[in-house]
């Protein structure tokens, strides 16, 4: 697959599974992973965060009820999915949504003082350039929370999407975010082998 057509490939994937992303199974899987993850998430007042990969919205939502003063974004690389988003939208204002490629995002550096990303990791084609990204817009002192399954031994391209979608262990993980200068805080399992790995930007 020619690079230059596979943001292209990957986002029609994702506009047409848009009109059935929401469906029962999902809604009920997402809501299990959100409320462990939650569970781990500490933010101030002012706190602006980032929803990477934020699909329909559903995270942000819960960060904003759950933390009624922050402010952030929610991006992803599907305009459809981001339409549906913004039409839930409970907390506008103070969060808005817009197209990314998480390879190359339009923000500034040290913009964000946490990110999340939930379910998203495995489809990037280049995941330590998402982490140098990442590293970028994140503030010193900051967190990158990243939650998505886990393997025993890395696994390369099932073909689920185009480009097939990639697992990683907890050591890759960890080395990826060693990289760019990411101290891994720990690991936590939060639902049908979705784990939590906790980086903090030093």
């Amino acid at each position: 697959m020619e690079r230059d057509n596979f943001f292209d490939y990957k986002q029609l994937f994702f506009d047409r599974w848009s009109n059935f992303y929401d469906v029962i199974f999902t809604t009920i899987f997402y809501q299990a992973i959100h409320k462990r993850l939650l569970e781990y998430v500490t933010l101030s007042n002012n706190n602006y965060i980032l929803d990477l990969g934020c699909g329909t919205g559903k995270l942000i939502n819960r960060l904003g009820d759950k933390f009624p003063e922050i402010k952030g974004i929610g991006a992803d690389l599907s305009p459809k999915m981001l339409r549906q988003a913004r039409q839930a939208n409970r907390h506008h204002p103070r969060f808005i949504f817009t197209v990314a490629n998480a390879c190359n995002l339009p923000f500034a550096n040290n913009q964000f003082d946490a990110i999340f990303n939930t379910i998203s990791f495995l489809h990037y084609p280049n995941p330590q350039l998402v982490f140098r990204e990442i590293s970028r817009v994140l503030k010193p002192q900051g967190y990158f929370y990243l939650a998505d399954y886990i393997t025993k031994n890395e696994v390369n391209a099932i073909p689920f999407s185009p480009g097939g979608i990639r697992f990683y262990t907890k050591e890759s993980r960890q080395k990826l975010g060693e990289n760019v200068g990411l101290v891994t805080i720990g690991h936590y399992y939060l639902f049908n082998g979705v784990i939590l790995t906790i980086f903090h930007n030093i």
